[in-house]
């Protein structure tokens, strides 16, 4: 049986080739339509990996801890003491850095105007090496642990309230206990993240001076967790989920559920993607049937010979199914060797927009460089050959059928 399909492949291998122009053409359509596809796909990841590893180190993380509720309500109050968790968290080797945070709204006041703000007390020796938003600030200019009037401040907010570095302001908001309290701070450095709601809201000071100032001493809003790489969000929510089931007062959130806007950008994007490398495909399908068809119309007269000598019309199905299954094993390899050399290529060089888009790229709400890079996604790129074999082995069905259908006579009088 195996010998009969060897030579089965081996007749469909010379007949593809009786007509090289058009055997060619469709083999660089389908070898092309691959390549285009991995490639796509492998930027696109990079792309999506750029953003995330840029949304998790500015916003909330990987994973995070918040005390039950305070997503949905906002509630200064519902802050908790992370010290009983620091232990379970660090001790996780896919940990890289926790970062406590309090937030804080409220009101900054200089001697122009007043804007309406968010104050962050965050840990700046933790969030140095880790927040993006801080990568424009020099070290001269971060917070100083020893000096609690230390304060940094959004590009378009320190423009609106004529402050820069060494000029007062002063913070009025509304603590956890209902009281509205004020505190005067000195501007340290200015920020520019790239995104104009946070330029124009932004206010950064020590977390210490803001547990103060919110009445929550050795509390915070938020632990934002960042891990090693990406694919051990699950297995480290796992982990933490059943280390933190018996604390009632705590939450744990995945990147997915903390930063929705971010989660669902991505989403549309990698759909809309998908609709596009779908029609592609149809073309290309439609390409091969073609191909086959043609090929079954020209051959009508050989048909009918072979039909005419006994052979089953099943025959001839076989015969045009393995044409189909050579020449598109055929595509998958060609694409392949393509798709790899091109993504190695966007892997190692990316494209750099830098050129033509003088700013950092915002989208969904995230700000990441204008340098795009593509990753190995070896596991989507074999599956996605493997998937134009399947597609050319239907594409054939009909002209199958077609030949199938041949009677002997009504073949042979065909030239």
């Amino acid at each position: 049986m195996a010998g009969l399909w060897w030579e089965l492949l081996v007749l469909a291998w010379k007949n593809l080739w009786r007509n090289r122009r058009r055997t060619l053409i469709t083999l660089a359509a389908m070898s092309l339509t691959l390549m285009l596809i991995q490639v796509l796909n492998n930027l696109s990841m990079g792309s999506y990996r750029q953003m995330i590893q840029s949304g998790v180190r500015a916003g909330s993380g990987h994973l995070t801890l918040n005390a039950p509720g305070y997503r949905e309500q906002q509630d200064i109050a519902l802050a908790f003491d992370v010290t009983p968790f620091w232990a379970c968290i660090e001790q996780q080797p896919e940990v890289q850095q926790a970062l406590p945070r309090l937030y804080l709204p409220g009101l900054a006041q200089s001697g122009y105007d007043s804007r309406g703000i968010l104050l962050q007390g965050i840990d700046m020796t933790r969030e140095a090496g880790s927040n993006p938003f801080l990568k424009s600030l020099s070290c001269d200019h971060w917070l100083r642990p020893d000096v609690p009037e230390d304060a940094l401040l959004g590009i378009q907010l320190a423009d609106q309230l004529h402050l820069k570095a060494g000029n007062k302001f002063v913070v009025t908001l509304q603590n956890s206990r209902n009281e509205l309290v004020s505190e005067l701070f000195r501007v340290r450095g200015v920020l520019q993240t790239g995104l104009q709601d946070v330029d124009q809201s932004l206010v950064l000071v020590s977390l210490e001076r803001a547990g103060l100032l919110a009445a929550l001493p050795g509390k915070i809003h938020e632990l934002a967790i960042l891990l090693q790489e990406q694919q051990q969000v699950g297995a480290v929510y796992q982990q933490l989920h059943e280390a933190l089931r018996d604390q009632p007062g705590i939450e744990l959130l995945t990147w997915q559920q903390a930063m929705p806007n971010l989660y669902h950008a991505i989403q549309l994007d990698y759909a809309s993607q998908n609709a596009i490398l779908l029609i592609m495909l149809v073309i290309v399908v439609i390409g091969i049937a073609n191909t086959l068809l043609m090929s079954v119309m020209e051959r009508s007269h050989e048909f009918g010979l072979i039909l005419a000598l006994g052979a089953r019309p099943f025959r001839l199905v076989e015969l045009v199914v393995a044409e189909a299954l050579v020449l598109g094993a055929l595509a998958a390899v060609c694409g392949a060797v393509l798709g790899g050399l091109g993504t190695w290529y966007l892997w190692a060089r990316g494209i750099d927009l830098r050129q033509f888009i003088s700013e950092e790229i915002e989208y969904g709400g995230i700000v990441f460089e204008p340098v795009l890079r593509a990753v190995w996604d070896v596991p989507w790129m074999a599956q996605s050959a493997l998937f134009l074999v399947v597609l050319s082995v239907m594409a054939s069905v009909y002209p199958a059928l077609r030949a199938a259908r041949l009677t002997p006579v009504a073949a042979m009088r065909r030239r």
